[in-house]
């Protein structure tokens, strides 16, 4: 993943395609590519999980967010992108944009209860206040 953002920093087409899984690689517009790259400026790549791709796997996630500007306006591209082994190599799959995170559960306490942050305090004296 580090490999594909830096390549669209550099505008290193070439490579992006190159990362592409075989039965993928007629999706890549290089042309669409240099557009986009000429309209932004890419500031960061953060990842936020991953899931397999380790030595001994096949397939892996990675979810990531990468932060550019466009126009003068901060923008951001979150991405779950799926990755396969070809060939010793790891390469790009497809990807969703924008995907939905777990749902959170949510408990309610007890204005008297024990605060969850293990202060020791009651809630309402605590982080309820």
């Amino acid at each position: 993943m580090r490999s594909r953002f830096t390549a669209f920093v550099r505008g290193d087409f070439d490579h992006i395609a190159n990362t592409y899984a075989k039965d993928m690689r007629d999706r890549f517009k290089p042309s669409a590519a240099e557009s986009m790259a000429n309209s932004v400026r890419w500031i960061s790549l953060a990842i936020s999980d991953t899931n397999g791709g380790g030595e001994d796997d096949d397939t892996g996630m990675v979810e990531f967010s990468a932060r550019f500007k466009e126009g003068g306006k901060l923008k951001l591209h979150h991405e779950r992108s799926n990755f396969r082994r070809e060939e010793g190599r790891w390469v790009y799959v497809d990807g969703i944009t924008n995907p939905e995170g777990r749902p959170r559960r949510l408990e309610k306490v007890g204005r008297n209860e024990a605060c969850p942050c293990g202060s020791g305090r009651k809630y309402k004296k605590c982080c309820g206040a």
